[in-house]
């Protein structure tokens, strides 16, 4: 772990990483907020932060004003970038696929399986070395993200119980095999069969593991530009069908962006808090 800037925030660091990732064969960065009580020797709960389309392991610590609370509530706040990076890693021809893109999946297709392989690096690269390096409660790590990341989250909780145990998200990509964003991203990572896909698609696995968490938690913008590829009602009635415990709000007016949030991202902390404690 090589420390690239370090920042006071909140009388706890804001600090910027890089590490030469296997599973990524390449450079990679991530955020990590240090809490004050963490700085004085304590073991405080993690929460991985999965950030969407487009976005970098800045993003989220630049704009989602989650250090004053996280301070607070002695929470450790961990942002990892969205894909790989670099000269010899495959690009997409638009946005939405290849670097900036990762979809929090293993590709098995070429060009992209060498070097996007999201899931294994953050379960099984990410996440042990950070418990090994700074002073994480193990037992009370919780993840949540936004659209693509709100995926991501959503996913890797279902697959991954034993090592997260809190789930959120914002305005989550919920059905990624029924929305236009899903079907480029897996039809490119993954291949053409489908019975593959509905292994990283939210609503599936729900459907497929049943419930597994105390409750769940959802914001949700009406103003969603992007409202048409994120079908949060199909997740609820997965939750509905199953059991599990949702709480998911729809909030007037917003939008997609971070000023969404920015507006309720101190309810997910909390919701955190209260949820690890268990």
């Amino acid at each position: 772990m090589e420390l690239l800037n370090k920042n006071i925030c909140f009388d706890g660091e804001q600090r910027i990483y890089q590490t030469q990732s296997q599973t990524l064969k390449g450079p990679t960065k991530f955020a990590v907020f240090i809490p004050p009580q963490a700085l004085n020797g304590q073991k405080c709960p993690a929460l991985y932060y999965l950030a969407g389309l487009t976005c970098t392991e800045e993003t989220f610590i630049i704009k989602a004003h989650a250090q004053r609370l996280a301070a607070q509530l002695g929470l450790i706040l961990i942002a990892p970038d969205t894909s790989p990076r670099g000269d010899a890693v495959a690009q997409g021809d638009s946005w939405d696929l290849g670097q900036g893109a990762g979809f929090y999946l293993n590709a098995t297709q070429a060009p992209w399986a060498e070097h996007f392989q999201m899931e294994s690096y953050i379960v099984e690269e990410l996440y042990p070395l950070l418990i090994q390096e700074l002073p994480i409660q193990a037992e009370a790590i919780g993840v949540f993200g936004h659209s693509m990341g709100g995926h991501g989250a959503l996913t890797l909780a279902w697959k991954y119980p034993e090592k997260f145990k809190s789930v959120s998200a914002f305005a989550p990509i919920c059905a990624p095999c029924e929305c236009p964003w899903g079907e480029k991203a897996f039809s490119n990572y993954l291949g053409q069969d489908r019975i593959e896909w509905a292994k990283h698609d939210a609503t599936q696995l729900l459907l497929t593991k049943g419930p597994l968490f105390d409750e769940v938690l959802i914001d949700q913008g009406t103003d969603d530009q992007f409202y048409s590829q994120l079908n949060p009602e199909k997740y609820q009635q997965a939750c509905e069908q199953v059991g599990q415990k949702l709480s998911l709000r729809f909030q007037k007016g917003y939008d997609h962006g971070y000023y969404f949030i920015q507006s309720f991202i101190d309810d997910h902390l909390q919701f955190h808090a209260i949820q690890l404690q268990k």
